[in-house]
């Protein structure tokens, strides 16, 4: 499997246990928006302990870019990752992932697994071509919602968000559940792109199921 080393060019908090990470691109290195690359860091120890993280720059920007969840009590990848500064080097693998935008639906995301559509978007906006596509994002508390005033800013009032452990006058509360999508989704005739924790997929996963979704419609991480 090759190898690119690329510098961090900047790194920062995006919320409070979310990194911003900007580094060099390789030459001729490509990938399309929801792609993603196993990274790990140039530190002795840690150069074969590699994580899968999503791109959330543009594909022809001159630098990429990764939001990446933090799980310092994990004392692993990303634990380290908040060790790093401006001029480390992280080490990145080949392109891969199966979560393409194909057409116009509704995005439905946990927690970190948002990080696929947040390049989609982005794209699509660059583009002029955000029309009616809906993102449903789950999350603990409103201070974990990723991006929230980017998502607020391309999608209005399509940027739906629920809240499992926290209680707010502007986001609904609880779990996703099939009343939840019925009071979002009009029609099940359109792509439902799908990507959390696997617990959360396979509970969106049946509710789809319940509410007669065809399965080919369904776009998700391949396993």
């Amino acid at each position: 499997m090759k190898q690119y080393l690329v510098k961090i060019k900047s790194i920062k908090h995006v919320t409070h246990d979310v990194l911003k990470i900007v580094t060099e691109k390789p030459q001729q290195y490509n990938f399309t928006p929801g792609q993603a690359t196993e990274v790990s860091i140039n530190k002795n120890g840690w150069q074969n302990e590699t994580r899968p993280f999503t791109f959330t720059s543009l594909p022809h920007y001159d630098y990429l870019e990764f939001n990446i969840k933090t799980y310092p009590s994990h004392k692993s990848v990303t634990n380290e990752l908040l060790q790093l500064k401006k001029n480390d080097k992280l080490i990145l693998h080949d392109v891969f992932g199966a979560i393409a935008y194909k057409d116009e639906g509704v995005f439905i995301a946990g927690g970190a697994g948002v990080t696929p559509f947040i390049c989609i978007f982005r794209y699509l906006q660059s583009k002029n071509e955000t029309g009616d596509n809906k993102l449903i994002f789950a999350n603990k508390t409103k201070d974990d919602i990723i991006l929230a005033q980017e998502f607020e800013n391309i999608l209005g009032e399509n940027f739906i968000n629920i809240l499992s452990d926290e209680k707010t006058d502007e986001y609904a509360h609880g779990q996703i559940t099939e009343g939840f999508l019925k009071k979002y989704i009009n029609g099940f005739t359109k792509n439902v792109y799908v990507c959390g924790p696997p617990p959360m997929m396979d509970a969106i996963e049946k509710q789809l199921a319940n509410l007669n979704v065809n399965e080919k419609l369904i776009i998700k991480e391949a396993l």
